[in-house]
This record gives structure tokens, sequence and C-alpha cells, in this order.
């Protein structure tokens, strides 16, 4: 159970570092303009893919 606890709270913290993170890219340079909806989407799936590699990273180095 308390591994459990400690991979949620990683996975959090990743995702919360890589939203942080990721507010600082400018993406209105790379999109199109009126695309809102597809450019909310690939926002939150590159952080979704951003938190889940750091969060696997870390894990490695914790459980290995």
């Amino acid at each position: 159970m308390a591994e459990f606890i400690v991979r949620v709270l990683i996975y959090l913290i990743c995702f919360i570092l890589s939203f942080t993170g990721m507010s600082a890219v400018d993406f209105e340079r790379f999109l199109k303009k009126g695309h809102v909806r597809e450019a909310q989407i690939l926002y939150w799936l590159l952080v979704l893919a951003l938190a889940t590699l750091a969060a696997q990273f870390v894990m490695a180095f914790l459980y290995f």
C-alpha cells in the first residue's frame, strides 16, 4: 500500500512540474490560428507524456 502511495505522489509531482515547465514554451509560434481546441489537446497530451516519462525515470532510480 505504501508503494502505491509513493507512486501516485511521484506521478502527481511530475505532472505538476511538467505542467509548470510546459507553460514556459510559446506554442502560438508552432500552431495554426483558430485551432484552439486542437492546441489544448496537444498541450495536455504533451504534459501527460512528459510527466509519465519523468515519473518512470524517477521510479527507475527508486526501485532498481
